[in-house]
Parts: structure tokens; C-alpha cells; sequence
């Protein structure tokens, strides 16, 4: 049984999980930290490699990672273990196409690392008939919001915050800051918001919220850059604020949220990050990832395929122990 606690004008929010309800502001920690050794592979891998120019999509197959926060020796062996990279972590998947769901940063100790591959990787697998691509997620604008406004004041809809407090509040990490340069601000500030491939929508996070901001997935990506290029505090953070919303797809009437958001935007499947399977499963873990005699509570084994199929989760929880999760998609049974 869950206990309760208040949570910035909620009285039903469950300890430990996040809050679904339209007046959700993340101003306090939204999920847990897991501290690891970051260990001697955690150096820098700066790569200043430009987005490759969007052209047609290639035919190889389509894979989907769900969010990585940092975990950067996680991401080289789930990508290891699908033929993605090599073991020197270099494309070796030919005309693939891989789409990262967003959420590079914070909570794992290596997040500049982890954009850093990205960004390789684009530059190599557009070099051979491939692509890799990525999509924003709110940690994204949340590290953005932390190095462009720092302290400056917003209006959290529970009174005065900031991004920067927030960011160190739900996991950011000083070192990042320290690493963060001005091409990787100006990458994830180019990053798309939402992508169609082979009939599957692809996003970030489990919310309607993208419908603020348009009604086609051009208009949602024009608007989201737009709003960033302006470079307003109060702005970014209401965006951060509606990309942080979650479980819209979890509940009795997910099936039919899900219908009407792919209906407005095409495809046949939602797949997004964003909320940790374990919570969308309703099962909460400890706060490591183990219980009292140390065996682990989480167990992914793949990614969560659910309101009526219509939706597929890809956050695996690395950041609780669980699983940083590579996909091909369609999936198969």
C-alpha cells in the first residue's frame, strides 16, 4: 500500500512517484538518484560534430532507445549487444536508422559523455547510408533552462523556482555543467520534439502537452526551436513544465488518448520515454533498485507494450537499477 504525502497543492500523490495531474510542477525531486562510481571510462568524448542535414529516410532497420541519463557504459553495451556500435563505439550498423527517445543527462554520471556519442554517431551513420537522430526530452530543457537562466526567478504554478535549483533537484550533475559547451546547448536546442517513423510516433514523453503546441508534427518542432531560439525563462520553463506531465496513456482511457494523439499526428503506435516502466506498471521500487536482503526489485525485461498496444514504454529505469533499453521496432512477440 502506498503512503501519501503532499505534494505542491496534491494531497493523493504517492511517495516516491511522479504526479500525473495537469497542476504537476517539478519542483521538487521527481524520481531517484542513483549514485554510481563513474569510474576512469567516465572521461569527456567531445566530438563536435554537426546534425547531419534531414534527408530521406534509408531503408535499413529501426531501432528506438528510451532514456539514458547519463548512463554511458550502459549505453555503449546495449548498443554493443544489438550491432549498433562496435567495440571501439563506432557506427557498425550500416543504413540503420536509430532514434533516441531524449533524457541524455542528469541522475548518471557521465551525461556530456552520452551526447557526445550521440553526436559521433549522427556524423557516422549519415556518412554510410544510415542515420542516428534524437529527439528532446524535458531533461534536455532542463539543462538548458539550468545554464541559460541559472537562478533567475520563474513562475512555477506553486509559487517562485528556478530551473537551477530545479536541475540539481532531480539529479543534475556538476560535472556536466562544468563539460557543457555552447555546440551542445545549440544542439539540443535544434533537437526535434516528436518524429513519425514507419508508422510509429515518436516522442519523448507519455503527455498529450504536445498538442499546445500545434496540431502537425512540423508545427509542434517549429514552435518548440521557436520558443527556445527566444531564449525567455518563463516560457522555457512552462514548456519543461508540460513535457514533465506523464501517464496520459496509463489509465482506463489511455487506449482512447492514445487513438486521438495518433490521429492527430499520424502513425500506428505511440513509443516514448519518459516514465519508467516500473511506474507505469504501478510497482514502485526501492530506493537503490533492492530490497532488504539486497536482491534486486526491478526486473525489465523489454519494452512495456500497453494500452491496447497502442502504446509502447522504453524508459527501462537505468536510473533505479533497472535496464537501459535498446529496441527494434515494429516489436515482435
Amino acid at each position: 500500500m502506498w503512503q501519501h504525502a503532499s505534494v505542491a497543492g496534491d494531497t493523493d500523490a504517492p511517495v516516491g512517484m511522479p504526479h500525473p495531474d495537469d497542476d504537476y510542477t517539478p519542483t521538487q525531486r521527481d524520481l531517484p538518484v542513483i549514485t554510481r562510481d563513474p569510474g576512469p571510462d567516465a572521461t569527456p568524448t567531445l566530438v563536435d560534430a554537426p546534425v547531419p542535414a534531414a534527408g530521406e529516410e534509408a531503408a535499413g532497420p529501426l531501432y528506438v532507445v528510451g532514456d539514458v541519463h547519463g548512463y554511458l557504459d550502459e549505453l555503449r553495451a546495449a548498443l554493443l549487444d544489438v550491432g549498433l556500435i562496435d567495440a571501439e563505439h563506432h557506427w557498425a550498423a550500416g543504413n540503420a536508422r536509430l532514434w533516441f527517445l531524449g533524457d541524455f543527462t542528469d541522475r548518471g554520471p557521465d551525461g556530456i559523455g552520452v551526447i557526445d556519442l550521440v553526436m559521433q554517431l549522427s556524423a557516422e551513420a549519415a556518412a554510410v547510408g544510415g542515420y542516428c537522430k534524437a529527439l528532446l526530452g524535458n531533461h534536455e530543457l532542463l539543462l538548458l533552462g539550468a545554464k541559460r537562466f541559472a537562478d533567475t526567478a520563474v513562475n512555477s504554478g506553486a509559487g517562485t523556482a528556478s530551473f537551477q535549483a530545479a536541475w540539481l533537484l532531480n539529479g543534475g550533475q556538476r560535472t556536466d555543467m562544468e563539460r557543457l559547451q555552447e555546440h551542445h546547448l545549440q544542439w539540443m536546442s535544434r533537437l526535434d520534439a516528436m518524429t513519425l517513423a514507419d508508422g510509429h510516433l515518436l516522442l519523448h514523453s507519455d503527455t498529450t502537452a504536445y498538442r499546445d503546441y500545434g496540431s502537425s508534427i512540423t508545427t509542434v518542432n517549429d514552435a518548440v526551436t521557436e520558443a527556445l531560439e527566444r531564449r525567455d525563462p518563463d516560457e522555457t520553463w512552462d514548456m519543461f513544465r508540460k513535457f514533465t506531465k506523464r501517464f496520459a496513456f496509463r489509465d482506463d482511457d489511455g487506449a482512447q488518448v492514445a487513438r486521438d494523439l495518433l490521429e492527430t499526428y499520424g502513425g500506428r503506435q505511440v513509443v516514448h520515454g519518459h516514465s519508467p516502466i516500473p511506474y507505469l506498471l504501478g510497482e514502485a521500487p526501492a530506493k537503490d533498485g533492492a530490497d532488504a536482503d539486497g536482491e534486486r526489485t526491478v526486473h525489465i525485461e523489454g519494452p512495456h507494450l500497453y494500452a491496447e498496444g497502442l502504446a509502447v514504454g522504453m524508459d527501462g529505469g537505468v536510473t533505479m537499477d533497472g535496464r537501459l533499453l535498446v529496441a527494434r521496432l515494429p516489436l515482435t512477440d
